[in-house]
């Protein structure tokens, strides 16, 4: 099973609507995929009572982790790097059943001209630690105001035929 992270826990984000996009696009290639939005997240999930023990409200988030063989990890970008809210999340996971010899596909979007090309970077030096097997493929989707038409859909020439390349080897990886 394949699991979309949405990396951020801002409502209503363009990374959700990006996630949602290649949520779309396995269905129609007959892939199944689950969605995990970092917003579905309860308020009080950072907490000194996080490490080390999973609560309740957390436990649907560890079992899908678990369960998932893949990864596409949408990651916009906060700051030059990627949200601390996915860094958390990462970090409340058990280590290291949760990603150890897992797959990994990086997606990266900001507002600017380079589509959190540096957040992905970061990022993939998390999964490295984490032994999650990184697809060489990276996606980094710049103005990212500008890409979706008026049903939430990507729309740009180049932006499709990159996403659908990328989905195209993650699907082989």
């Amino acid at each position: 099973m394949i699991t979309i992270v949405s990396g951020t826990n801002r409502p209503n984000s363009n990374t959700f609507k990006l996630a949602s996009y290649y949520q779309h696009r396995l269905t129609e290639k007959h892939v199944a995929s689950h969605m995990l939005s970092l917003a579905d997240l309860q308020a009080n999930f950072i907490s000194a009572e996080m490490y080390g023990k999973c609560n309740e409200t957390f436990r649907p988030f560890q079992d899908r982790v678990t369960a998932t063989e893949k990864f596409i990890f949408i990651i916009p970008e906060y700051n030059g790097s990627f949200p601390g809210i996915l860094k958390t999340f990462m970090d409340a996971c058990k280590f290291p059943d949760s990603f150890f010899n897992k797959k990994a596909a990086l997606v990266g979007l900001s507002s600017g001209k380079y589509g959190n090309i540096r957040g992905v970077d970061h990022f993939t030096g998390v999964c490295h630690y984490v032994r999650l097997n990184v697809l060489p493929l990276r996606i980094h989707i710049p103005h990212i105001f500008s890409e979706f038409n008026s049903e939430n859909r990507l729309f740009k020439e180049d932006t499709l035929r990159f996403t659908d390349e990328q989905i195209e080897e993650f699907i082989r990886f």
